[in-house]
């Protein structure tokens, strides 16, 4: 039997949150570059209005759950213990975001869009975690 800490099970872990991460990004850039040439965002460097920044808020909470899930999906072992690792990683980078941009108001225009973003994090991570936790429980059942 292999141990939960064995080169090869941390390598899975490891790439179960690059994955997700991964999607994450992949996702998050693709749609915001989409809005920016429709129009809908400004262009780069220029403040945002609240509603732009509620539909990104949106779509990056969806991704986050996405992610979370496919981090869930690929873990080798206790999936709902990686999508919170990444919650806790994403928690982490969102809070650097966020006193990154604090004192740029120009650049971002309103505060509470980095402060949602802090806040999403973790229960984005649970949620995809959750998902994927009872996709397990279902397939034992049936």
């Amino acid at each position: 039997m292999i141990e939960n800490n064995s080169p090869r099970r941390i390598g899975r872990s490891v790439f179960a949150l690059l994955m997700g991460f991964l999607l994450v990004l992949v996702l998050t850039l693709l749609t915001d570059l989409s809005l920016r040439a429709a129009g809908v965002f400004p262009p780069p460097g220029q403040a945002s209005s609240s509603g732009p920044l509620l539909l990104a808020t949106v779509y990056r909470t969806l991704y986050g759950i996405l992610g979370s899930y496919l981090t869930a999906r690929l873990a080798p072992y206790h999936p709902m213990q990686h999508a919170l690792l990444g919650g806790v990683i994403g928690l982490a980078l969102s809070t650097a975001g966020a006193i990154a941009t604090w004192s740029h108001p120009e650049t971002l225009g309103v505060h509470w869009y980095p402060v949602a973003l802090v806040l999403l994090a973790l229960p984005t991570a649970w949620l995809g975690g959750k998902i994927r936790t009872l996709q397990i429980s279902g397939e034992e059942i049936a």
